[in-house]
């Protein structure tokens, strides 16, 4: 499901110059196909990630950057696992 702008705004409960900042620094990537950006359901979940980690842990941007870039990097080790292991279907051949 595409969300606008401002509905993100609104329900990650964010300002604008917020999100310019963490656009800036690539903890959120939408996507532009119509020329706005657009965002997922998976950048409103990363946006609260962002929000407990600097609210509630007390993680200084250095901190949530580098966790940001972790979380991506075990993501696309899981990615690329789950592409190399022989899917379910594939399995059920097996003697």
């Amino acid at each position: 499901m595409i969300i606008s702008k401002l509905d993100f705004l609104y329900r990650a409960q964010l300002d604008q110059e917020t999100l310019e900042i963490w656009i800036k620094e690539e903890w959120l990537v939408p996507s532009e196909t119509t020329g706005e950006p657009e965002f997922s359901e998976a950048d409103l979940a990363r946006a609260k990630l962002i929000q407990d980690l600097k609210h509630d842990m007390g993680v200084n941007d250095e901190g949530v950057g580098i966790i940001l870039n972790l979380l991506d990097q075990m993501h696309s080790l899981r990615k690329a696992m789950a592409d190399m292991l022989p899917s379910k279907r594939e399995r059920s051949d097996l003697p």
